[in-house]
């Protein structure tokens, strides 16, 4: 079948077009832009890219359609004028998911991490994994593989699958393991608050099997209410002292059986730890041991902007996160300041998802970064109201600049594009 993918630079999409390749369907795609990572990965694919969305619409079998795009859109409205065959990607992977044993990671912090972790974990043990994440690792890999495996690893996101299906990206998947990190309120463009976003999370509880099995937080406020609306399957709680628990000190993973030292884990901060927590429980259910998966973790290699360092010479280092979320920007700042003690460190915090520029965090977006001597916000719309908050990219740097190097460390955190960024103070730290 041949296949066009709208909106296909997206981690998710782009992901989605190597298992399609792999499923033998000739595949194109489309995307208003591309930049790094995910744009290397598809000139490596050998995909055929359209830029924009103007022109001819590329003659397809079937258009898969990315929750980017809207109503309006000309290649949209072309395709549902003329009647073409067209679904979400949630919905084309899931067909594909059918005959799988699904681990399904979900939460609004960590899936990513989790996910490669899992993945990392299965691999070193001699299983077969097949796996769509949404970001790239740092051992070179793609962030998606199908090659028939029996088990496959999916990032599960809450986001809507397409703006002809509001519901969330998971309901397609049908996991038999359901790993939920976390939830919080986010994505605020599409839910309206924190229980919209638990009755979706409640969708695909309903659909885990009676065999199948939900991993947990023990400590998450949100989670556990989302399980008294009702479970139909085992549920495994993480972080419980019964089981699989994180010491106060944050220095040592504990089971029944033994301890594990969070100092030989090559990551830091606890958020890290508690992501290898999750792992370590599902891979249990695999039948992989606590030891095991934490041998594999020793020689885990992290994710590409998540506290990646991107810069570093004898004197400053400059990192690249993904945080975007006041939990996230908390939770990164700390894992810095915890690795760097003695360390000089400012931040630069880009506003750029739509529950940050709306506003809606206020103050406890402001109060987030710890142990940061400088910080400055990148605020489009002026949420802020504060005299280090500046409304580009370019405005934000050039006032970081001016007192860059008194900083030994500069933590860079967006869910955005980061390399005019990176570049700008990799230019500044060697001026």
């Amino acid at each position: 079948m041949k296949i066009h993918i709208l909106g296909i630079c997206g981690t998710f999409m782009g992901g989605l077009a190597r298992i399609l390749l792999q499923e033998g369907h000739e595949v194109t795609g489309s995307d208003k832009a591309f930049y790094p990572p995910m744009s290397d990965q598809l000139i490596e694919l050998g995909i055929q890219i359209f830029e924009g969305y103007k022109g001819d619409l590329p003659p397809a079998d079937l258009y898969v359609i990315g929750n980017a795009l809207s109503r309006g859109n000309p290649w949209v409205e072309e395709i549902l004028s003329n009647h073409k065959n067209y679904t979400s990607g949630p919905e084309a992977l899931g067909k594909i998911l059918k005959q799988r044993k699904v681990i399904a990671v979900a939460g609004t912090h960590g899936k990513t991490t989790t996910s490669y972790m899992i993945k990392h974990i299965l691999s070193l043990n001699d299983l077969s994994v097949d796996y769509l994440i949404g970001g790239i690792n740092n051992s070179g890999e793609f962030s998606a593989s199908n090659q028939n495996a029996e088990i496959f690893v999916i990032e599960a996101d809450e986001y809507d699958s397409a703006f002809f299906d509001k519901r969330s990206k998971f309901i397609h998947y049908y996991p038999d393991i359901f790993v939920i990190n976390n939830i919080e309120f986010d994505h605020a463009d599409i839910f309206s608050s924190i229980d919209d976003i638990k009755r979706q999370f409640h969708h695909a509880v309903r659909t885990i099997p009676n065999n199948g099995f939900i991993v947990y937080q023990k400590d998450d406020l949100h989670t556990n209410q989302l399980l008294q609306l009702g479970t139909w399957s085992n549920t495994i709680a993480v972080n419980d002292a019964k089981s699989l628990a994180l010491s106060d000190d944050d220095q040592f993973i504990i089971t029944e059986e033994q301890n594990f030292s969070t100092i030989e884990l090559p990551f830091p901060g606890r958020h890290n730890y508690l992501n290898a927590m999750m792992a370590m429980q599902a891979a249990k259910i695999i039948g992989i041991s606590f030891q095991q998966s934490f041998e594999a973790l020793k020689q885990f290699r992290g994710v590409k902007r998540r506290l990646e360092i991107v810069y570093q010479s004898s004197s400053h280092i400059i990192y690249d996160d993904f945080a975007h979320h006041p939990t996230a920007i908390r939770a990164t700042t700390e894992a810095i300041t915890k690795k760097h003690p003695n360390k000089k460190i400012g931040a630069i915090i880009e506003l750029a998802s739509n529950t940050m520029s709306s506003g809606f965090h206020n103050q406890t977006l402001f109060n987030a970064p710890i142990g940061m001597k400088h910080i400055v916000w990148v605020d489009p719309k002026g949420v802020l109201n504060n005299k280090n908050a500046f409304s580009s990219i370019e405005e934000a740097t050039k006032e970081l600049k001016k007192i860059i190097m008194e900083l030994d460390i500069v933590l860079i955190m967006t869910n955005k594009n980061s390399v005019i960024i990176k570049d700008s103070l990799m230019e500044a730290f060697n001026a």
